[in-house]
């Protein structure tokens, strides 16, 4: 962007045009016309008019920008508000020696289904007491957003 004689700012500088018709403007100056148009009470449409820029392309640049800086803010804040990819693993030692035949329940073994939010789904059969309350404990660990 030059000044001219009167103070007012002339058409972006055009570094390249391709076969298609299309401009390529000059990067800084790009970025300086993109920050005016995002100061308070500009209007997009007149400054594209006063720097030969069609003013929808000037829109898109804006909202480009906006973007890429939502994005930018998005990225410093995701790593501490995620949830973790892992559900830890309780590791449960064996009993010291094997109950008796006769003390254990008659009943059939206990069996667990978890489907977890990334898709993975978890099977437990035939397990006992502790490692029941081991699988429950930790998949309770997970935070899963209500949802």
């Amino acid at each position: 962007m030059t000044m001219d004689g009167e103070g007012r700012s002339g058409p972006l500088r055009v570094v390249r045009v391709l076969g298609n018709g299309k401009r390529r403007f000059d990067p800084v100056e790009k970025e300086r016309l993109v920050d005016a148009a995002l100061e308070p009470g500009v209007s997009i449409a007149g400054l594209a008019l006063a720097h030969g820029v069609n003013a929808n392309q000037l829109r898109n640049w804006v909202a480009l920008r906006r973007r890429r800086q939502a994005s930018e803010k998005e990225l410093t804040v995701l790593p501490n508000s995620a949830p973790p990819a892992f559900v830890p693993v309780v590791a449960v030692s064996p009993p010291a020696r094997p109950p008796a035949p006769s003390a254990r329940p008659t009943s059939r073994g206990v069996r667990l289904k978890a489907s977890l939010p990334n898709g993975v789904r978890l099977e437990l059969e035939d397990a006992d007491a502790e490692a029941l309350s081991a699988m429950i404990e930790a998949l309770g660990r997970c935070d899963v957003p209500a949802g």
